[in-house]
């Protein structure tokens, strides 16, 4: 049977507008989601894969079991990373044995680790990172009673070692930190003293760093010049 033309027209406007209907209905569904891809995008750069947050914790070891500066004393020091440190995808931005260069410095009542500069000799990488230890106030009163024998094997800041060296006569018991002799020492000795008061710290529980800012593999690893 033969269909009236107006019937053929509005059959082929009905299936024009199903069809436009269908096609629409997956486009509408694509567009949040390319929307959000993008947004993720952006607010989740490149690096942030190979990255490490602020806020995260880096054990270090140190190879002397005690370490002496005295409360002004600005001393350098270089620490080891005790372990691989990975972020939430289980990759390793920090592997153990870096060095972590740096200095302790007068900081409140106490004394501070403050990181320099991350050091990854076997791939001759080193980098800035911005780390800190907490601040360290457990001071001891060393005088001409006290035993030198105590302070075998520490590690002297070089005004600890002055003074020491004063009290006691002598500074090869120990390792001066930043390698200074007697003599370099010479010009900071403080003559007739009897006693000092020094800060100790013990490197097994309190140079364990805090990353202060977060700290990028991609961007922030530059092969030595």
């Amino acid at each position: 049977m033969r269909l009236p033309s107006p019937w053929k027209s509005g059959t082929a406007l009905t299936l024009a507008m199903t069809m436009a209907s269908t096609l629409a209905i997956p486009l509408a569904f694509m567009q949040p989601a390319t929307a959000n891809a993008n947004a993720i995008a952006q607010r989740f750069p490149d690096n942030w894969r190979n990255s490490i947050q602020s806020g995260t914790l880096i054990p270090t070891r140190y190879e002397k079991e005690q370490i002496i500066v005295t409360p002004n004393e600005t001393a350098p020091l270089t620490l080891t990373v005790d372990r691989d440190i990975t972020n939430g995808r289980g990759t390793v931005i920090i592997p153990e044995g870096s060095q972590i260069e740096g200095e302790l410095r007068p900081e409140g009542d106490g004394t501070q680790f403050v990181a320099q500069r991350l050091v990854i000799e076997g791939d001759d990488i080193e980098t800035e990172i911005d780390a800190t230890s907490d601040i360290i106030t457990r001071r001891e009163t060393i005088s001409r009673r006290s035993d030198p024998r105590i302070l075998e094997g520490a590690a002297i800041g070089g005004a600890a070692a002055a003074v020491l060296a004063e009290i006691f006569g002598r500074i090869d018991l120990w390792e001066v930190l930043g390698g200074a002799g007697l003599g370099a020492l010479a010009s900071v000795l403080i003559r007739n003293r009897n006693e000092v008061e020094v800060i100790t710290i013990d490197p097994a529980t309190d140079l364990t760093l805090t990353l202060d800012s977060d700290f990028a593999l991609q961007t922030a690893f530059q092969e030595r010049s």
